[in-house]
């Protein structure tokens, strides 16, 4: 009796183990899962703007650095020299606007100058004008009283002098008041030419600005000779030595960006059907089979790279033979953002991962531990 109770308590164990076994391991095959996963960041190209040769480099392959951190520093001798100088020329152009306003402001002068000239011999010649009228009614009476026998010829000739004086006066400040506009004109273009070579007045004169664009684009390209870490992360594959020639917008350094890693599920797309961006995913690295990672669905990719159809020789499409009785199913990138790392774990962007996601769980809180796939999944 003792014996059969013990075989039946043992056999109740076994069953009960193998029921939550086969529970666990139904939950694992009925909700989409792929050993095509990978871990993903972001590489930043670290990229000079400007060429010279390497003076410094205080980093190694594989350092970590912190955002802010000196790169590397390109030699700038050149470029502090190339900013005197457009220092130089921004000095000289202000000195040149100067001269220029001085200019425009003597154009202006002549110009006032001249005007207020003619106008005194506008007065002068309408004062000449009544002295013609004057003179020659006078020249009239004088030879009207001729005719009667009241005056004498030489009042007569006195008063035709100073009728043909007055006219001469009259007609020699005409002439005068001609030249005094024609140097008016002349005046005013000088001033309009001296306006267009001046341009707007102070620092925003065209030249000036142009100065002043070429002292910034010099100091940027001086501050540019020494680079920075953008982000914190790790400085990975340098190839680089003091000496070596950088060249400007060639990238010669990566950086792998640590605050933005994720994991990149590839599942066929039988498989995608049920998830939903916020699932519960688990995600169990290769490099730590026993550390599984949480993480959510954070996007579904909308679409690959298709291969049939593409351009091939004589622009003919390229289309790849198949059996017509196999159907092999696409992989579509699923992105999942980690929100959880076990202790001890370290992320590297390309290595491998298997990736379990629980669907319908979108709108709920992670419940429970992450367990690792078991090693046929993984």
């Amino acid at each position: 009796m003792r014996d059969r109770i013990k075989y039946i308590s043992t056999g109740a164990v076994v069953l009960i183990a193998a029921a939550v076994l086969g529970l666990k391991y139904w939950d694992y095959v009925t909700n989409p899962w792929t050993r095509n996963g990978q871990v993903m960041a972001q590489v930043i190209q670290i990229t000079p703007r400007v060429s010279g040769p390497l003076v410094e480099l205080p980093v190694v392959d594989n350092q970590f650095v912190k955002a802010g951190d000196p790169l590397f520093e390109i030699d700038r001798r050149t470029f502090e020299a190339t900013l005197e100088q457009a220092r130089a020329e921004l000095d000289n152009t202000r000195d040149e606007i100067a001269a220029l306003e001085k200019q425009v402001d003597a154009a202006q002068a002549d110009v006032e100058a001249a005007d207020a000239t003619i106008k005194q011999a506008e007065a002068a010649i309408k004062g000449y004008s009544g002295r013609v009228e004057e003179t020659l009614k006078e020249f009239r009476r004088q030879k009207t009283l001729d005719k009667q026998g009241a005056t004498s010829k030489r009042m007569v000739e006195e008063a035709k002098a100073n009728w043909v004086a007055a006219t001469n006066q009259k007609a020699k400040a005409e002439a005068e008041l001609l030249q005094m506009q024609a140097s008016l004109s002349e005046a005013r273009a000088n001033l309009a030419k001296a306006q267009a070579d001046l341009g707007a007045p102070g620092d925003q004169n065209a030249q000036v600005r142009l100065a002043k664009a070429k002292v910034q684009s010099a100091e940027l390209d001086l501050e540019f000779t020494r680079q920075r870490a953008p982000v914190d992360g790790y400085v990975t594959n340098l190839n680089l030595r003091p000496g070596s020639q950088a060249v400007a917008n060639q990238p010669i350094m990566a950086l792998v960006d640590v605050n933005s890693y994720w994991v990149t599920g590839f599942f066929r797309e039988n498989y995608i059907e049920k998830i939903r961006k916020g699932d519960r995913a688990v995600v169990t690295l290769m490099t730590y089979p026993d550390k599984p990672l949480e993480g959510r669905v954070d996007s579904l990719g909308w679409g690959i790279a298709q291969n049939d159809g593409s351009t091939g020789n004589d622009l003919l499409p390229n289309i790849s033979p198949t059996f017509e009785w196999i159907r092999l199913a696409q992989r579509i990138p699923v992105r999942i953002h980690l929100e959880k790392l076990a202790e001890g774990v370290q992320l590297r962007v390309g290595t491998t991962a298997s990736v379990l996601v629980m669907t319908g769980t979108s709108d709920g809180e992670s419940q429970g531990k992450a367990v690792a796939a078991p090693k046929a999944l993984q």
